[in-house]
């Protein structure tokens, strides 16, 4: 009894360790305790995305390392400046602009992300700046804005044109869809205007002009413009009423809080870049060696790629805004591309053959064309129901799930109520029956008597080519109208002199509900009226067109902005403007009545 005593004893103190590691391994407070998740900063995200783009890696660039950059000296030689030189030069670009530049720890913080831990990516920015700050700076000047604001695409984008966000945010100017679509971009299955330089730098002088309207204080329209004014105006009211971004630091949204500081950082860095031996690299082309053509028929980069021997990275560099590399093109509705100098001469004397050009892959652009023409579509914000599948909303919208994910960036085979995702508002276009090559005359400011070859896909926009000058047609002859956004049966039938009934019957159709996007037969002996006609006619000048536009009144709240009220009217700034002969430098009243175009 004793031995087994001892036994038990022996055993249980050479098993004690294990049962000692044992407890301190299932500790609740070791095991459970999570560790704060932080986040990767935007702007950090933004200039790592710049070591992806492959304009920097193209071989027909020679002179990519003709500047002298940080290939040249080791990281000891970086410079490093005291707190004191730093003040001193922000204090000197302050007194020349009228943004408020400051120095604190938080703007110290950035400068050695632009100035050291990512120098290498910075020296590409100021490679990207020789092509995109022309353009902002003109675009400025002539809103009569502070040309400082170009280096508020740098803390957006990091100058990446192809930029896009995890909310969805896209091009250099990080613009949400919502709030493109309040300025004007677009968005279709093949062209997102918010990836286009041009569009979205009106669009966003136009947006940072209605933000400082709002506010009087640069510092806080680049907030509003970050997280949206109605965060802003909260910070704004919890502060008991303070209108400095600084006084407002605290309140304001976390991603928010850097972002001024970021915007200081990199105006100084970008400004002080040669003392801080940060060299651009040379992307292989600048602002002033792009020139722009007008495509008229479907072309894609392929084609212009092989035929005029343009390295493909270059022509979709320079074009982001077309997402399948397709630019879908017709007679009535032609397309700005843009490609270097040297190429244009070719592009334009070469324009016919370009178009009917068969690349290697011709398999797989004619199915793109085919698939471009039948699913053309606008696109629109649609917020889910209780009860809807992703099955249900692609049936709604003639579309399938394919579709409808690949347009939102699905993974997933559902959605929740109240979400909001991107829909096609425009049902698919007919495809035309004939396949034969037809001729026709096309004038375009390049050369006023070029013959080209089109294939019929070139008039699936719905509306014939125009007859050459001296030709007739039958009186039984038909073409078609695509109907716009606010127009009506009879409108259209005023314009085409003909009567409604004619096109009731041409249409075969029982009542006068049309849709958007509809295509209708009309005379083909009948013409438009032009403007001109109008004018004579009425003896009023062609701009009384706006007075005969439908309109409802809008009392303006207190808070409330264009971009707000603009939003919630699904319009654009530019409409509420036009229509009420309002400029920027207009601020609204509460209790004023603005009109809102229907």
């Amino acid at each position: 009894m004793f031995s087994k005593k001892i036994w038990i004893c022996s055993l249980a103190f050479l098993l004690s360790p294990f049962f000692i590691v044992a407890q301190d391994t299932i500790r609740p407070d070791s095991l459970f305790k999570k560790k704060p998740f932080v986040e990767d900063d935007p702007v950090v995200l933004m200039l790592d995305s710049l070591a992806n783009l492959k304009i920097f890696e193209d071989g027909e660039f020679p002179n990519a390392n003709q500047y002298q950059n940080w290939n040249t000296y080791t990281d000891n030689d970086i410079p490093v400046f005291p707190d004191s030189i730093y003040r001193e030069r922000i204090a000197q670009m302050n007194d020349q602009s009228p943004f408020e530049f400051v120095y604190n720890s938080e703007v110290r913080r950035f400068i050695e992300v632009y100035a050291f831990k990512k120098r290498k990516l910075t020296a590409r920015i100021l490679g990207l700046a020789q092509i995109y700050f022309p353009l902002f700076e003109e675009q400025l000047d002539k809103c009569n804005m502070p040309l400082e604001l170009k280096y508020l695409a740098v803390i957006e984008s990091a100058l990446n044109p192809v930029a896009n966000s995890r909310a969805g945010a896209k091009g250099l100017w990080q613009f949400m869809y919502g709030t493109g679509k309040v300025y004007g971009l677009k968005v279709t299955s093949y062209v997102d205007d918010r990836f286009d330089p041009y569009k979205a730098t009106i669009a966003a002088c136009e947006h940072l002009g209605d933000l400082y309207d709002i506010y009087g204080n640069w510092a806080l329209a680049l907030a509003a413009y970050n997280s949206g004014a109605g965060n802003v105006n909260k910070a704004i009211r919890r502060s008991g009423g303070l209108k400095n971004f600084w006084a407002l630091h605290n309140y304001l949204p976390k991603e928010t809080r850097s972002y001024v500081p970021a915007f200081i950082a990199a105006s100084y860095v970008l400004t002080y870049a040669n003392e801080h031996k940060i060299y651009p690299v040379d992307p292989g082309v600048l602002y002033y060696e792009v020139d722009t053509v007008t495509v008229r028929n479907p072309l894609s980069f392929e084609q212009i790629s092989e035929m005029l021997n343009i390295p493909m990275d270059e022509v979709a560099f320079l074009n982001p805004s077309f997402k399948h590399g397709f630019i879908p093109a017709t007679p009535e509705n032609t397309y700005k591309v843009r490609l270097r100098k040297k190429y244009v001469g070719d592009f334009i004397n070469n324009e016919a053959s370009l178009y009917a050009y068969r690349t290697k892959n011709s398999a797989s652009q004619d199915s793109l064309l085919n698939m471009a023409f039948s699913n053309f579509r606008e696109a629109d914000l649609y917020t889910v129901r209780s009860g809807e599948s992703l099955a249900s909303i692609a049936k709604k919208f003639h579309m399938t799930v394919s579709e409808l994910k690949s347009l939102n960036g699905l993974r997933k085979n559902y959605v929740k109520p109240k979400q909001k995702i991107l829909v096609y508002t425009k049902p698919p276009k007919e495809m035309p029956k004939q396949t034969e090559i037809s001729s026709a005359t096309v004038k375009n400011t390049f050369n006023k008597d070029t013959t080209i070859k089109t294939t019929t896909a070139s008039k699936l926009s719905g509306v014939q080519a125009p007859a050459s000058t001296g030709s007739t047609q039958g009186t039984d002859a038909l073409t078609f109208h695509i109907v716009k956004s606010g127009e009506s049966l009879g409108g259209i039938a005023k314009k085409y002199q003909c009567t409604t009934e004619q096109l009731k019957t041409w249409n075969k159709l029982s009542g006068e509900n049309i849709m958007i996007g509809q295509k209708l037969k009309v005379s083909a002996s009948s013409t438009p009226i032009s403007a001109a006609q109008k004018s004579a006619s009425t003896s009023k000048p062609v701009k009384t067109v706006s007075g005969t536009q439908k309109f409802t009144y809008y009392t303006i709240q207190s808070g409330d902005n264009l971009w707000d009220v603009a939003d919630k009217f699904d319009v654009t700034v530019s409409q509420i403007k036009n229509l009420n002969d309002l400029k920027n430098s207009n601020r609204l009243k509460p209790g004023q009545k603005i009109k809102i175009p229907k």
